[in-house]
């Protein structure tokens, strides 16, 4: 499957891109904001491979207690973290909680994140950037406003947490080809993709033209993962661009407009009049 340190890895080879040609074009403001989004990528990394470092043996282990399954004790901020990093997008909690089911060990339910992100917000306030990483909401491109239906990973770029009028659309294919692609590996390995993993991918393709087999019987496993990736990129290109450009450019008045912290959770509702005319 997709390794989220593969992902965070991708993510931290992206920002030293960008940081340098911010500095060779002289843009010192976004070069500051990305080594700041590079400093959390990278603080993110170091928790995560922390997390999957197996921890030292008891020194007397109790032989009738059942092992629990490596990754099962993990906080519920991180649960939501791997799951944020397979798919690469803002995502819903209902979402996340299927692709952590299909994907990882481990429990993790929709109640958890409704009071987890009132948490993250909580915890930034009281001690900005304590934290390696933060699970924000996304911002809306027209107020930047949070919308809060939707979860991001302070490490990814503004413009990954912005959701343009194309980015549901767009946003669905692109987390359509990261599953596929998750679920091709996991086929290559001994145990296989789950059946959680197979009916994830089915949910996904039934909604893409082409993706799904002409004899398809009913069954996930009629699947064909190369075929709902090929299927999904050919209807992310007609749309990528114009999304691309639409979240450059709310990005673009965040930076101006937004702090620090508001463009990580969003400008406030009482702001939305102040935002339009300074942008």
């Amino acid at each position: 499957m997709s390794d989220p340190l593969d992902a965070l890895e991708k993510s931290i080879s992206t920002l030293r891109r960008a940081i340098r040609d911010a500095s060779a074009a002289g843009d010192t403001e976004r070069a500051s904001e990305l080594r700041a989004q590079l400093r959390r990528a990278e603080r993110a990394w170091d928790a995560l491979l922390d997390a999957d470092e197996p921890a030292p043996a008891p020194p007397r282990p109790v032989p009738e207690a059942a092992p629990a399954a490596r990754g099962s004790q993990l906080p519920a901020r991180e649960h939501v973290h791997r799951a944020l990093m397979l798919l690469g997008t803002p995502a819903a909690p209902k979402l996340i909680v299927g692709v952590h089911e299909a994907f990882f060990p481990g429990e993790l339910s929709a109640s958890k994140l409704s009071s987890l992100r009132r948490d993250e917000e909580r915890s930034y306030r009281s001690s900005p950037g304590a934290r390696p990483y933060y699970l924000p909401p996304a911002l809306a491109h027209d107020l930047l406003t949070p919308v809060r239906a939707l979860v991001t990973i302070s490490t990814w770029t503004l413009e990954q947490r912005i959701i343009g009028p194309h980015s549901p659309r767009v946003d669905f294919l692109t987390g359509a080809i990261r599953i596929a692609e998750a679920v091709h590996t996991a086929a290559q390995s001994r145990s296989g993709p789950s059946p959680e993993a197979l009916r994830l991918l089915w949910r996904f393709a039934v909604n893409i033209p082409d993706a799904m087999p002409k004899s398809a019987s009913g069954h996930e496993n009629a699947l064909d993962p190369e075929q709902v990736i090929e299927a999904a990129q050919a209807e992310l290109d007609v749309h990528a661009d114009a999304d691309r450009a639409a979240r450059a450019e709310a990005s673009r008045r965040a930076r101006k407009s937004l702090s620090d912290d508001q463009q990580l959770f969003g400008a406030p509702s009482q702001g939305v009049t102040h935002l339009r005319a300074r942008a």
